[in-house]
């Protein structure tokens, strides 16, 4: 209502003739659910409570470092050697720590931010087990994933879901239980995606060489996780199949790492390497004579050349959340994440071709698998972009998929303030126009098809045109958007033939 004047003088009135403007959210935050080693900090709890961080350091700080690997040779509780023509060596092949990896969280972030990664939520689901890398049963993970689910839906900002410990629930049925859950989530907020792992290592048959950890067959991996995921919500999810062989070295805690006696050369009670006691500088000597650094250095550096052959073995998720993250930065989240190169990987752990990937790209149930493939020169690329609904014609681009959600949930916040707005022409001319200008926008940076811009969008709003009497006696006022957004050139088709000479 106008200002009513009763005192002569000029005044000043501000209309306003722009409409508001559509800021875009941002679309590559990943939340990762996993136990870390701190379940409280500053005597507040982080079980389920979703906290951000923005670098790994603030991860080290909050939730503590990683679970040490435990390093021993087959079932013992230390670490044997041997003495031969004078020179001493390990009594037996050390297990390789990825046999008893449980906890995830610490090797993922690095692998996320090696990747270009940036901020991220983290969920606790609690404190590690023990020191020792034990694991929870398959219900409690269930359960504690579950609550950590609940907690991360009240988050407004996280548009990824990634489960760095459930690869460990050994039940596949409850851990693809898990994952549809996630989904289920992801399509009532419509915000978000899952990055799926698939279950493909089963302990009965692994091998126990550290040279030679034996995957099960491609085929039975797909079969069983083709079953266990359903049907329902797949456009929200993308699943990338094999794990990966990293560059990351696993974390050691020396002095937790037995060596047993030998002979007269070792005393009892050694351990690879005692720090000095708290507020000393040097050992004293009854830390150098359990130190097998201090005692042996020559042992010492032989067995830390054998323990540095063992790296981390990865699930895909955290390297693939990373990817999002670089691409949606430097091109946007339009373009599909995918013939990238991946960061601190040596190779996948299953080498995959032509003929493997064909099932998994393009299937019958339409459950697709993007492939992780090694490319002589090139190195190691994510080699697909589809999500798991690989045989919809509107969804079955991940970078489809992420674009809408970003769309949706940009145009929604922008329009929030026009709620109880009077739902009349004036309003509906000011929503079209901020809607249309960030379109346009969208279009001029590539990420809409056609060459003007109402061949790449339109957005509707009007009586008679989206809307009835009724629906605004009701109070609702619709608007309908429609986008030609850009698709990934997944199949490039090379015609020739011979032409006949004319002359």
């Amino acid at each position: 209502m106008a200002m009513t004047y009763k005192t002569p003088g000029v005044y000043v009135e501000e209309i306003s003739k722009l409409p508001p403007s559509v800021a875009q959210v941002e679309t590559a935050i990943p939340a990762f659910i996993g136990y870390t080693k701190n379940s409280n900090y500053k005597g507040i709890t982080l079980a389920a409570k979703p906290k951000r961080i923005k670098s790994l350091a603030d991860f080290v700080e909050i939730f503590g470092a990683a679970s040490p690997a435990m390093i021993h040779t087959g079932s013992d509780d230390g670490i044997k050697i041997k003495k031969e023509n004078g020179e001493f060596k390990l009594n037996s092949a050390l297990a390789d720590p990825f046999l008893s990896l449980n906890y995830r969280m610490y090797y993922s972030l690095q692998l996320y931010f090696g990747n270009g990664g940036g901020p991220c939520y983290i969920v606790s689901c609690g404190a590690y087990k023990d020191d020792k890398n034990s694991a929870f049963s398959d219900d409690e993970m269930t359960t504690a994933m579950t609550n950590a689910l609940k907690a991360l839906k009240k988050e407004d900002e996280p548009t990824m879901i990634l489960f760095t410990d459930a690869v460990s629930i050994s039940e596949p049925a409850k851990y693809y239980g898990l994952c549809t859950i996630a989904l289920q989530q992801c399509a009532d907020l419509m915000d978000r995606v899952v990055i799926v792992d698939l279950l493909h290592l089963d302990p009965a048959d692994v091998d126990q060489k550290a040279e030679d950890i034996a995957f099960l067959d491609l085929g039975m991996d797909l079969t069983g996780f083709r079953s266990g995921i359903g049907i329902n919500s797949l456009s929200y999810g993308a699943a990338y199949y094999p794990w990966l062989r990293t560059s990351l070295d696993y974390f050691i805690d020396e002095s937790a790492i037995k060596i047993l006696p030998l002979g007269t050369d070792i005393p009892a009670d050694t351990v690879l390497r005692k720090n000095p006691a708290e507020g000393k500088t040097t050992p004293s000597d009854d830390d150098a004579r359990k130190s097998l650094y201090h005692a042996q250095s020559s042992i010492y550096a032989m067995i830390k050349k054998e323990i540095s052959k063992f790296q981390v073995i990865s699930p895909p998720s955290p390297a693939i959340a990373g990817v999002y993250a670089m691409v949606d930065s430097t091109r946007g989240v339009w373009k599909a994440p995918a013939n990238v190169s991946l960061n601190y990987v040596k190779e996948p752990a299953f080498k995959i071709d032509d003929e493997d990937q064909r099932d998994m790209n393009v299937t019958a149930t339409g459950k697709s698998v993007n492939a992780i493939r090694t490319f002589t020169g090139k190195g190691v690329l994510v080699w697909g972009a589809r999500t798991l609904a690989g045989n919809d014609n509107e969804w079955r681009y991940i970078s489809v998929r992420r674009f809408y959600n970003m769309v949706e949930e940009s145009v929604k916040k922008a329009t929030e303030p026009f709620v109880f707005e009077p739902n009349d022409a004036n309003t509906w001319v000011k929503v079209r126009a901020m809607i249309e200008n960030f379109l346009i926008l969208q279009w001029r940076q590539g990420a809409l098809m056609g060459a003007k811009p109402e061949e790449a969008f339109f957005v509707h709003v009007g009586l008679g045109e989206t809307m009835t009497a009724l629906d605004i006696l009701e109070g609702r006022m619709i608007i309908e958007i429609g986008m030609a957004v850009v698709r990934p050139a997944e199949f490039i088709i090379l015609r020739f033939s011979h032409k006949m000479a004319v002359s």
